[in-house]
């Protein structure tokens, strides 16, 4: 019975589900688990032991001869969350509700979700973790995140760092590499700060047109802001590393090249991302 029980656990897919209940308004993804004349029953994908109702007026527009023409038992439906009542149990739903954008976005969301999933039992086993323990992390990224996947898009911009105090630093590295290997970050900062001092009177007008002379690169975007005498933060955004580095290499050089001409001193001071 134990090894049947191991067998099954391991051609499962690992499913992370939210506790507690969805919002109104909120879409939802579901399974239709049974149709009956006056609606559907739709259990809830994403959320833990959760069942909702789309009535046969919410399952589309017009008048509706028979429900099964629209409605099939096992038929995964994107939904609109329009009404909770947590002390009953009750969630009323709505298919007609959600349009075409809506039900595209949603189903890409839930297919990125489950290669998420597919991505943490990777990392379980190369670490020889149990299911449990997997799915213990899992939560712990739901609880910070809109969705796994959006940990591991993280993880893949801003480097393993991110998510190593909330789940482990071991783990999160695992997960930083697979989301490199699988996910194209959008965009990746780098950062650090300056310090500048001008001992003249004018010294607030010498860092103004120390700025002020800097040629930006196009194809990243250039941050600087003041955080305290004597320091300006720096924080550029590109496509990659080798381009954001390039950047600030160059705005680095520039900066303390300004400085230096109209009399003051300048250290950069690369900060960890």
């Amino acid at each position: 019975m134990k090894d049947e029980k191991q067998d099954k656990e391991q051609t499962e897919r690992l499913v992370i589900k939210r506790t507690g209940y969805p919002s109104v308004g909120e879409i939802v993804i579901g399974t239709v688990n049974r149709v009956l004349d006056f609606g559907a029953f739709v259990s809830l994908d994403e959320y833990e032991n959760k069942e909702g109702m789309v009535h046969i007026s919410e399952v589309a527009s017009g008048w509706i001869k028979d429900i099964r023409d629209h409605v099939k038992k096992g038929q995964k439906v994107v939904c609109k969350v329009l009404n909770v009542n947590p002390k009953r149990g009750h969630i009323d739903l709505s298919i007609k509700d959600v349009n075409e954008r809506q039900k595209r976005e949603k189903l890409q969301q839930w297919k990125n979700e489950m290669s998420a999933f597919k991505w943490l039992e990777i990392v379980g086993e190369k670490m020889q973790m149990s299911r449990e323990d997997v799915l213990k992390i899992g939560k712990k990224l739901l609880k910070e995140y809109d969705s796994v996947f959006s940990a591991f898009e993280e993880a893949a911009a801003e480097g393993y760092e991110v998510l190593a105090k909330l789940i482990g630093e071991e783990f999160a590295k695992e997960m930083a590499e697979i989301a490199r290997e699988n996910l194209k970050p959008k965009k990746v900062k780098v950062r650090g700060y300056f310090e500048i001092k001008f001992m003249q009177s004018d010294g607030v007008e010498r860092i103004r047109k120390t700025f002020s002379e800097l040629k930006l690169d196009d194809n990243a975007e250039v941050e600087i802001t003041y955080i305290g005498a004597p320091r300006y933060r720096i924080v550029i955004e590109a496509e990659d590393y080798k381009l954001a580095e390039n950047v600030l290499k160059k705005v680095v050089t520039t900066i303390s090249k300004n400085v230096k001409k109209l009399g003051g001193e300048c250290n950069f001071i690369r900060e960890a991302i």
